[in-house]
């Protein structure tokens, strides 16, 4: 990967826009204006979108690629160095659509008979635990995104359509991949959307898009996860682990959780010993200053104080706006310094931010330290969802800034603006769609024959599901964790051992026999159990849409190789945009165009042109979409 340069706010002076009603690059009037068209424009678009998703069907599309594709338009006219404020809106907007997704919170609270509480105290615990979610993100930044480097798909896509959009010579090299993939995910997701016949195939075009950003040796693993989940379902039914009819996911993502905990509690014990190692051999050293890498650093002190400042502010607030049991908060902050990096790692490398099953573990886990009171175990639970959201968003920005060379510190101003729209429009949202759909307030948990016609909201099912039978942790549950966290820490203590071997790595780049001996040992043999993880948290069929990306990336660039493509063609392109990774990266962004499509026509036509008293009927024949 090619050392990214410096933001163009760190030069001695930044060059001039095109158009000269645009205000300079890094004046107060540059940020202002590329905070108002994310907080106001952007941020609530993706919003609309991330809540109608969510309420219609259990998942969102992040918004990091929509806002910015929208927001390199803003900032073309500052030509290449645009990408770095295309970037800060990106980043600013995707975090005012993630809270905005948050609002099924709101939903499950009805659907469990809670009381309500004033909006005005939702949104500050829910602000409360957006910052505390951003600082823990940014602390894992360097390991999850310098350091393990991974891949974080749509970071990656972020990155090539923001460099594409503001530079001509990569503009007029690329559009045709971006372009293309753009063109054929809006197409994929408006037949799953119309077709029946091809919703059931499960087709998703960022699934496909991901998949081919990260390549077969991660894809292959999680086809395989799936495959054993199906074959083991019936002996699963048989042990009273899983009902008749019922998916494997619904066992798998426990034990999908506790490998990549097994795996990170490996990395980071490395981590932890080679930071001791360089402590050492840098005492007595003066500190030198790297200017090159400036963009990067961050003030660490600031950074823990900020964590602490918000950690006391979100107890303060639990306890004595919210009336939480200041003990199953404090227990929800720690278990969350944990998944923030966890969630993080199996965001980076499958684009997948697993934030319902950090919620479900994070009530298995107080129900077996004594938790009674579902209202207790949701806003607990809570912690970890939301702030499992914002960090994700936050090292996917990372990530992005990383193949940019965009400056953090702003970065991480930009997001925590976005973290306060984000929290009123979550309550606002939350409240709109409820009152103008009042299907949305039945638990179709409780009743499960209930007609909620296109309102699934799969994601608050889960939440009161895992609520109903609080205060019991059934033993193949403790079993099925302890599984998976067996597996996690052997297979990446194996692959940490072999990858270690100088002859191996001489074995495996020496020859076409190593190579296919490498592969075969990463993709099926010993795989890493991030990648293997991601079966256990989707459906069989999307994992095979994940593969079929993964492989055919794969099989293209290793053709490219062998005839030379990337010296005939590719010389002008920096290194990690290469065709799939345009092409994943559109496919990407298309789906993401239609989720906006449909969010602000279910906005328009079914809740704000909609008489809020009158319960609406049934919708006829309404498209279905897999969730």
């Amino acid at each position: 990967m090619t050392t990214p340069t410096p933001a163009a706010a760190e030069t001695e002076e930044a060059p001039r826009p095109k158009f000269a009603f645009l205000p300079k690059i890094d004046t107060p009037a540059y940020h202002a204006l590329l905070s108002a068209v994310a907080i106001l424009i952007l941020g609530p678009l993706g919003g609309i979108a991330a809540a109608y998703m969510n309420f219609s069907l259990g998942f969102f599309v992040g918004g990091q690629v929509l806002a910015g594709i929208l927001g390199s338009a803003v900032t073309y006219g500052y030509g290449p160095e645009g990408k770095h404020g295309a970037n800060y809106m990106q980043t600013m907007a995707a975090s005012v659509a993630g809270m905005a997704g948050m609002g099924v919170l709101i939903q499950a609270m009805t659907w469990l008979g809670i009381p309500m509480p004033p909006w005005h105290h939702l949104a500050l615990y829910f602000a409360c635990i957006g910052m505390f979610g951003v600082g823990l993100g940014m602390v894992y930044t360097p390991i999850l995104v310098d350091r393990l480097k991974l891949d974080f798909p749509s970071g990656y896509a972020v990155a090539n359509i923001l460099r594409a959009l503001t530079d001509k010579r990569l503009l007029k090299r690329s559009i045709g991949q971006l372009g293309g993939g753009t063109g054929a995910g809006v197409v994929f997701a408006a037949l799953v959307e119309k077709l029946p016949a091809v919703g059931a195939t499960q087709l998703s075009a960022s699934t496909i898009g991901a998949g081919m950003v990260v390549g077969a040796r991660i894809a292959i693993p999680a086809l395989l996860t799936g495959l054993i989940g199906k074959w083991s379902t019936p002996y699963l039914v048989s042990i009273g682990w899983l009902k008749e009819g019922e998916s494997f996911r619904k066992i798998g993502f426990l034990i999908a959780l506790a490998m990549i905990l097994g795996a990170a509690v490996v990395d980071m014990s490395l981590i932890a010993v080679e930071a001791i190692r360089r402590v050492r051999a840098q005492a007595g050293k003066p500190a030198e200053a790297d200017a090159k890498d400036a963009w990067k650093q961050v003030n660490p002190k600031r950074l823990v104080a900020w964590i602490v400042f918000w950690a006391a502010a979100l107890v303060a607030v639990s306890t004595f706006v919210m009336g939480q049991p200041i003990g199953f908060t404090v227990f929800a902050i720690l278990l969350t310094s944990v998944f923030v990096l966890i969630n993080g790692i199996s965001l980076g490398i499958s684009d997948s931010n697993p934030i319902s099953s950090a919620f479900v573990i994070a009530v298995l886990l107080m129900s077996g330290f004594g938790l009674k009171d579902p209202r207790v175990g949701l806003m607990s639970a809570s912690i970890l969802l939301v702030a499992c959201s914002v960090g994700g968003d936050m090292q996917q920005d990372r990530s992005t800034g990383y193949r940019l060379g965009t400056n953090r510190t702003v970065q991480f101003r930009y997001q925590s603006i976005g973290i306060l729209m984000g929290s009123v429009l979550c309550v606002v949202l939350a409240q709109t769609f409820m009152k103008a759909y009042p299907v949305l307030t039945i638990n179709s948990f409780a009743d499960p024959k209930a007609d909620v016609g296109q309102w699934q909201s799969a994601m608050t099912f889960k939440f009161v599901g895992a609520l109903q039978d609080v205060g019991y942790l059934p033993n193949y549950k403790i079993k099925a964790l302890a599984i998976g966290l067996a597996i996690g820490i052997g297979t990446e203590v194996l692959r940490k051992v072999l990858h270690a071997s100088e002859r191996y790595k001489t074995f495996v780049k020496g020859s076409k026999e190593g190579f296919a001996t490498g592969f075969v040992l990463d993709a099926f043999v010993l795989p890493s159990p991030y990648a293997s993880s991601f079966g256990g948290f989707v459906e069989l069929m999307v994992c095979v849409w994940f593969a079929v990306g993964g492989v055919g990336s794969s099989a293209y660039n290793t053709w490219q190789k062998s005839v030379a493509a990337k010296q005939a063609k590719g010389e002008d392109l920096p290194e990690d945009m290469s065709t799939t990774s345009l092409v994943g990266g559109g496919l990407i962004a298309g789906e993401a165009l239609y989720a906006l499509a449909v969010g602000l026509h279910g906005l328009f036509s079914n809740v704000l042109l909609k008489p809020a008293a009158v319960p609406p009927p049934p919708p006829a024949a309404p498209p279905t979409s897999p969730s």
